[in-house]
């Protein structure tokens, strides 16, 4: 895997991906024109949850409408401002959820699938939880 970054100006950067994709980010704490680095790697993780999550119960098929991870993460006080703990809430939507395959898929993402937050949870502490609505409107929570 190879990626390249170019500074563009500022604190305004642009990435490019070995496949062809770009981003770009901004690290100007006053006048932000795009995600920082660190708000990135936070997105990543979720991200890279979310495919499994959805992918896992889709095999198990459940009938998902709709999957949005909200995260969380604190950052150390001092320099290096890295994460010491972040969390991943899944809410997840679809017609008769069964709660043990939401849950199994949620577990499975953080304890086996998803590279970005195996990769981090070696120092950071990450930590998951859920819900499940119903596509009539009905909630149950985990």
């Amino acid at each position: 895997m190879e990626a390249s970054v170019k500074w563009l100006d500022s604190m305004t950067f642009v990435g490019c991906s070995g496949s062809g994709h770009q981003v770009v980010f901004d690290a100007n704490k006053e006048q932000s024109t795009a995600p920082s680095p660190m708000e990135m790697l936070l997105m990543s993780a979720g991200a890279c949850s979310s495919v499994d999550v959805v992918s896992i119960l889709q095999k198990a098929r459940q009938q998902v409408l709709h999957c949005e991870v909200k995260l969380t993460a604190e950052r150390a006080d001092s320099i290096p401002r890295v994460f010491t703990k972040m969390h991943l809430h899944f809410e997840v939507t679809g017609v008769n959820l069964s709660d043990k395959q939401v849950a199994r898929a949620v577990e499975l993402s953080a304890d086996k699938y998803c590279s970005v937050s195996l990769m981090l949870a070696k120092s950071v502490q990450v930590s998951h939880s859920f819900s499940i609505k119903a596509a009539e409107g009905l909630a149950s929570a985990n």
